[in-house]
């Protein structure tokens, strides 16, 4: 076994390595960027390395300074985690050409699977079947768009190249196909640095399931049972979990026979996941499942299969690198229960799911699940990277207890002042189609008004909120004299002495009782502002309206950017007519394209935003009036 290993890594996945290695008795390596100085990944581990700027394509992408990163400190491996270069079969070769261990497949399999394209083809002539579509090498326009309606609408984009969401467009006329494959290749090419696609057929009743494989240096190749995934937004998974509910044996049988003969087929070693698209339209059957793609590393949804089967895949990981053989045989993996992850991210549901970027002033994430996080409170949450603060996993005998468990514990996710999306998660684990198992990935779709929009505060948080302030008052008259004119109470001949108060949150004036005492969590700023926690959301309360000067309000015509980006797109000029709801300018930020559009029908009054210009939080770069 190795003696030390460097992660080249960041975030919850790197402090998910670093805990097994611990225990493993393995020294840890952590590289960082000029922006992670203070990560929590960087304090957990035995030593760190400073490996360059901010941006990514400056530091976690570049391979040589990871590999130098890695001599520096003497380690003997180098995990890549997910993401960054873990799938990168050119930097898997550098690092074993500098005598160091790579934790992961090798570099024919990466690159075998690593374009969608080919590695459909490849994965026909081994006889796993394959989701029917086009994977010429003509990528013009007008063949493509001949292609999609050979195929016949609706169908699926998707970046050859492609992952975790990105680079993907789903069209459902030949009216909206060029736009839509316009923005898939222009997100293809800023993601991966390579803007061709393949077209599928598009299931209308999709599930995403997937299958873990393992494979050892011996020849030997496993399954870990599979995972369901099919509760995403935008193609990114928000929910999944081990076994896929309604699975039957005779299903599971073929699509993990299907993911065996899939990871045989490229001589596959390490962890790795094969994902089919399965038509559910009649539940799950082992003839409808069909290959989508194969990820060649570890996944984000890996601790769902842990928990099951009760197995470290990292630690797996190191042993197999290491040359020792896969320590269980296919008939000594069990299943055992139920699990559920879902992702905690740094974001508004409320605003489009924009990211929220900040510093954690208050953090709290619960106790009775399992918690990966890679933050901790005080550490901030740039616009440099991806902004899933953390994953919650629950685990227990049945389906209906873990889901329960794991809706109960999102609830008491407590975050400011950012957002994120823990009230969303709860509402996703409520859902009644969720709860009977009754899973396709256009749910969240169908039901996303109702999901992202905050519960508005119970009674109970109102008299929490109440309760606060009444405590503020408390201690600013401490010390006056008893009379009527500092009592919080007003005077009454009989019955109960009460108090209200006019509180504002989200800018409405709310009644309030002036409680005895909190029933809920709450947190005070200053000797204005009041934060109570419940079910997953953060209610600031005020004694006063907001100030009715925050730039950049959508009412005031003023369009200006939610984060800092990249504009990659100009739709309109000075002079526009537009429509509520029109698009704008696209935005590319946190690794996603953004779309800005009009409050209101109005006039494009103002236009700042240049194409390919960099931009600031906050910066203007439109503002409309009305017609």
């Amino acid at each position: 076994m190795f003696k030390s290993v460097l992660v080249a890594n960041r975030g919850e996945i790197a402090r998910r390595v670093f805990a097994t290695a611990r225990r493993l008795g393995i020294e840890t390596v952590a590289v960082y960027s000029e922006a992670d100085t203070q990560a929590a990944h960087v304090r957990d581990a035995d030593r760190a390395v400073l490996i360059g700027p901010a941006a990514a394509r400056e530091s976690y992408l570049v391979g040589e300074r990871i590999i130098e990163a890695a001599r520096a400190a003497g380690a003997e491996a180098i995990h890549p985690g997910y993401g960054f270069l873990s799938e990168n079969a050119d930097f898997a070769e550098a690092v074993t050409a500098a005598g160091l261990a790579w934790i992961g497949p090798p570099p024919s399999a990466i690159r075998a699977m690593g374009l969608k394209d080919a590695a459909k083809d490849l994965m026909q002539k081994a006889g796993v079947p394959v989701t029917p579509g086009y994977l010429g090498e003509d990528q013009s326009a007008k063949r493509l768009k001949a292609e999609a309606e050979a195929i016949g609408f609706p169908v699926l984009i998707k970046a050859v190249a492609g992952g975790g969401g990105k680079g993907m467009r789903l069209v459902e006329s030949a009216e909206t196909f060029d736009a839509a494959l316009a923005s898939c290749q222009r997100e293809a090419a800023a993601s991966f640095g390579d803007d061709r696609v393949l077209l599928e057929t598009y299931v209308t009743r999709p599930r995403h399931i997937e299958v873990q494989v393992f494979g050892d240096s011996h020849g030997d190749v496993v399954h870990l049972f599979e995972r369901d995934c099919s509760l995403q937004r935008r193609h990114q998974k928000v929910i999944e979990e081990a076994p896929a509910p309604g699975m039957s044996e005779e299903a599971r049988a073929a699509v993990t026979a299907a993911a065996v003969k899939a990871a045989q087929a490229v001589g596959y070693v390490g962890a790795g996941t094969v994902e089919f698209i399965a038509d559910a339209s009649q539940g799950l059957k082992g003839d409808r499942i069909w290959f989508m793609e194969m990820n060649t590393r570890l996944q984000v949804e890996h601790p769902v299969t842990e928990m099951v089967t009760g197995l470290d895949l990292v630690e797996w990981q190191f042993r197999v690198a290491a040359g020792e053989p896969l320590p269980l045989k296919q008939d000594e993996i069990r299943l055992n229960g139920h699990a559920v992850e879902a992702r905690l991210y740094a974001e508004n549901p409320a605003t489009g799911f924009l990211p929220s970027i900040g510093r954690l002033d208050s953090f709290s994430l619960p106790t009775g699940v399992r918690v990966d996080a890679g933050v901790e409170e005080g550490d901030a949450v740039t616009p440099f990277y991806d902004p899933m603060i953390a994953k919650l996993i629950s685990h227990a005998p049945t389906r209906d207890q873990a889901v329960a468990e794991l809706a109960e514990a999102c609830a008491e996710v407590e975050v400011h002042p950012l957002k994120t999306n823990a009230g969303f998660l709860v509402r996703c684990l409520e859902s009644p189609d969720f709860i009977v198992g009754s899973v396709d990935t256009g749910l969240i779709g169908r039901e996303l008004e109702t999901l992202a929009t905050p519960a508005e505060p119970s009674p109970e948080a109102l008299a929490t909120a109440g309760w606060a302030f009444r405590e503020m008052v408390e201690r600013e008259i401490e010390g006056q004299a008893a009379t009527p004119w500092v009592a919080l109470t007003g005077f009454r001949l009989n019955g109960p002495a009460a108090a209200t108060t006019r509180l504002f949150v989200d800018g409405r004036a709310i009644e309030v009782e002036m409680g005895d005492q909190p029933s809920r969590s709450v947190h005070v700023l200053g000797d204005e502002e009041v934060v109570v926690f419940e079910g997953g959301e953060s209610f600031v309360f005020r004694d006063h309206p907001p100030a009715a000067d925050a730039d950049g309000a959508a009412g005031d015509g003023q369009v200006r950017a939610p984060m800092p980006g990249k504009v990659t797109q100009v739709l309109v000029k000075v002079g526009d007519r537009v429509a509520k709801g029109q698009a704008l300018l696209t935005l590319e930020a946190m690794k996603m394209e953004h779309t800005l559009t009009a409050a209101f029908d109005g006039v494009v009054a103002e236009l700042s935003a240049e194409l390919g210009a960099q931009v600031s939080e906050g910066t203007l770069l439109a503002r409309l009036a009305e017609a």
